[in-house]
């Protein structure tokens, strides 16, 4: 479990997930799985009687769980499931998954797609193998020391006092291997040397092992990925305790884990995703700016005030988030409106929806014990409750604020009042909710369908985030929150946010690293509190952090201080023009927020998933693609330098225009009002005017950016259709073809060292007037209907 210093303030009501018991001194070791024999094969797979070498029988699935993906079970049932899954099934492998099984006198191939494992029976031996027979990943039989001790956990389970309990899992691991995953984690993206425990936690910022989402998933620089299917604190050791072994430790009825077949991280994903289920995209507004009225007393007339200000200023905005004041302190999370601070709610969120912003509300489940709500659920059992039958009053908020009940989402009568508290909030105008917390399940509560703590911590936020899901598309008729916690599957609830930072560029590079293991893990719709949330921000960190929210997936202004842009004046300016970048560029952000809904990409993702074949890529820190077009390197460091990795290819620098070739490393020092942004040779990039506000519908007209006027494509997705792009190069002449209905009506050519703009553009055959266009060489031509 993650290290913690003895003499820190720590949290003492839900921090830690049990400890596995001790063996006594003298107790035999891990079990490992030495010898099978296979009892049965068909069309999905293969089943066998194992035995370990302490003598006893064990049983072993392998078979196809999808096309590329492979699953592994080991039990002493073979009917076991997790603890978890008796909620809900948090893996969902297709039932007509075919493999072909081949068996000789002590082997067996079990293939799926481009994906085959190869088992040798005596010793038992297991190996996964691309569709060229490259070892892509091996079971790890065991390393013993001098005295004959095993110093890693093998195939097989531990006992202690006769008892099962934990199964577990070796690999090996290569020296070169790079692996990354498992969730939003804040440390280094290569996980080599951790060993993160599967428990979400209350993170207190994003700079430690501490996570709010984990994810028991992770992929590798070799071309392959796993999945362990359990909600119960699952440990991966990647090579921590031994260098040469990544070791998988699930304390649970069965160890069952998928392994997913590449060959570069956006097949990985695409494949989990497949298993456990398609991200859902936010509606268009949402990747406008949200702006929050911060972790303190608000009221209504400061929220119109806020308002009025953001239009006065020009800022771009779509969203108004009210953070926990918009209820009476005291009372949260009751979900009624303080009637002193917001005597007319009704009145207000119309005046709100006139100027076209949104509302998010924050709430989370836990309920204050000095609230008329909670006395009201409790008597009805709508509450997680202690072993003896007591309500368990929880410390959710670690002494700052009054402790309460949980709500208990296992009791079907507790989910419907909950999304009855939220129902008339929604149909009053309110559009999102900020479903905070939810990682404090403690280890000892017991839930009414009779499900432990420890089996309930983790899959809880998904059961929290579901339902308020369920009540909103109710209502409006789509899925979306604005979520800290999650688990295995949770890219259905979008969006997801980094939690609590502290203001320092420290935490802003960690919170980096969070977002691209998060998309890693297979979520693509990821935001943080920009400007950090702890603390008050320098000018020139309030600044930075903007524009790395500016080039997030979404972005947020949010932190126990206010994040208004005009609190600083000295920034204001250059803050509003890095949103008017990110509004310019919208038709570009859209397109791959719709297009990773179907295929999963994450939209800010590490250089390995468009270079898989890079080792520069899979190592690069504090540096990521905005779709396969923009690579964006924010200011990491007060000193306001910094090295950048560039991956391989040819990149043209946003501000100068200067090209540089990739696969090497910059040291660059832009001026403070420009964030280090780059994008690639002769990509053509659709944006729009800029305006205050992102509108419902198409895009009225859209203009082609293109960085090099050489060939290159484009997609360009809206909400219903998708349109294509091709640019061919022919001496002086372009050559642009539109298919589909977007309104394109330009294409502009920003100057780049070493490129000739073309003398002539063609557009679907037709010859388009070039012109200067605020300074730029444009080609105009009206589109079809006008």
């Amino acid at each position: 479990m993650p290290f913690r210093p003895p003499l820190v303030a720590h949290e003492y009501f839900s921090a830690d997930p049990p400890e596995l018991p001790r063996r006594a001194y003298g107790e035999p070791g891990p079990e490992c799985v030495v010898r099978a024999e296979l009892t049965g094969k068909d069309s999905a797979g293969a089943t066998f009687q194992a035995r370990t070498d302490a003598g006893n029988t064990l049983h072993i699935q392998v078979g196809a769980a999808g096309d590329g993906v492979l699953r592994v079970r080991l039990s002493e049932d073979p009917s076991a499931r997790s603890r978890s899954a008796r909620l809900l099934p948090l893996t969902h492998p297709d039932p007509g998954a075919v493999a072909t099984v081949s068996a000789g006198e002590n082997t067996v191939t079990i293939t799926s797609g481009p994906l085959t494992a190869e088992i040798t029976l005596s010793p038992w031996r297991l190996s996964f193998h691309d569709a060229d027979g490259r070892l892509l990943l091996r079971s790890d039989p065991g390393l013993t020391d001098i005295s004959g001790r095993m110093r890693n956990l093998p195939l097989g389970c531990s006992r202690v006092d006769g008892r099962i309990v934990a199964f577990h899992e070796s690999f090996s691991l290569p020296a070169d291997e790079v692996l990354s995953g498992t969730g939003e984690r804040f440390t280094a993206l290569n996980l080599r040397g951790q060993r993160p425990v599967m428990w979400n936690y209350d993170a207190f910022g994003s700079e430690s092992d501490r996570a709010y989402k984990n994810i028991p998933f992770y992929q590798s620089s070799r071309g392959y990925g796993v999945v362990v299917d359990s909600g119960m604190p699952v440990e991966f050791d990647f090579g921590a305790s031994t260098g040469s072994v990544t070791q998988l430790l699930v304390p649970d009825d069965l160890v069952e884990y998928y392994v997913l077949a590449g060959p570069g991280p956006a097949d990985v994903i695409d494949r989990y995703h497949a298993l456990t289920g398609r991200p859902v995209c936010p509606p268009k507004w949402a990747f406008g700016s949200w702006i929050s009225s911060g972790f303190f007393r608000d009221s209504q007339r400061a929220v119109l005030e806020r308002a009025a200000t953001i239009r006065a200023h020009g800022i771009p905005c779509d969203v108004l988030h009210l953070d926990c004041y918009w209820q009476a302190e005291g009372t949260w999370s009751g979900m009624s409106w303080d009637a002193k601070a917001f005597p007319d709610p009704d009145a207000m969120l119309a005046e709100l929806r006139e100027q076209g912003f949104r509302v998010c509300l924050w709430m989370n489940p836990y309920l204050s014990a000095k609230s008329a709500r909670f006395t009201e659920a409790a008597e009805l059992g709508y509450l997680l409750r202690r072993a003896d039958g007591s309500v368990y009053v929880a410390d959710s908020w670690h002494g700052s604020f009054p402790a309460g009940g949980i709500v208990d989402f296992t009791n079907p009568d507790a989910t419907a009042w909950f999304q009855g508290l939220l129902r008339p909030l929604l149909a009053q105008g309110v559009a999102v909710f900020k479903t905070d917390f939810a990682e404090g399940v403690p280890a000892d509560a017991v839930a009414h369908n009779g499900m432990t703590g420890t089996e309930l911590h983790n899959v809880y936020t998904l059961l929290f985030n579901d339902a308020v899901v369920a009540v909103t598309r109710e209502v409006h008729g789509r899925d979306l929150v604005w979520a800290r916690s999650s688990y295995l599957g949770g890219q259905r609830h979008a969006a997801q946010w980094g939690g609590d930072t502290m203001c320092s560029y420290e935490a802003l590079a960690s919170s980096m690293n969070g977002g691209l293991a998060h998309g890693l893990s297979g979520v693509p719709y990821w935001s943080h509190d920009t400007g950090g949330f702890c603390g008050v921000p320098s000018d020139d960190l309030f600044l930075r952090w903007a524009q790395f929210g500016a080039l997030s997936p979404l972005l947020r202004f949010h932190g126990t201080t206010t994040r208004e842009p005009w609190r600083f004046p000295a920034v204001e300016p250059a803050v509003i023009e890095t949103l008017r970048l990110r509004y310019r560029i919208m038709p570009y952000l859209y397109s791959l927020a719709l297009r990773a809904a179907e295929t999963g990409e994450p939209m800010m993702r590490a250089l390995a998933v468009d270079s898989p074949a890079d080792p520069g890529s899979w190592r690069a820190e504090h540096v990521y693609r905005l779709g396969p077009d923009l690579l964006v390197a924010p200011m990491i460091s007060e000193a306001q330098q910094r090295d950048v990795y560039l991956p391989p290819g040819e990149w043209v620098d946003w501000w100068t225009g200067d090209a540089v070739a990739g696969g090497r490393t910059l040291r660059v020092a832009p001026p403070l009002e420009q964030v280090p942004l780059w994008v690639r040779r002769d990509a053509l990039l659709p944006v729009a005017v800029p305006a205050d506000r992102l509108a419902d519908g198409p895009w009225e007209r859209l203009t082609l950016l293109s960085f090099g006027g050489g060939d290159g494509r484009c997609e360009i997705r809206d909400d219903g259709h998708a349109s294509t792009v091709a640019a061919r190069r022919d001496g002086d002449t372009l050559s642009v073809t539109i298919a589909g209905p977007a309104r394109v009506t330009a294409i502009a050519f920003p100057t780049v060292a070493g490129g000739t703009p073309p003398a002539t553009v063609l557009v679907n055959g037709d010859e388009a007037t070039l012109s200067m266009v605020d300074g730029l060489l444009t080609a105009t031509w009206q589109a079809p209907g006008d």
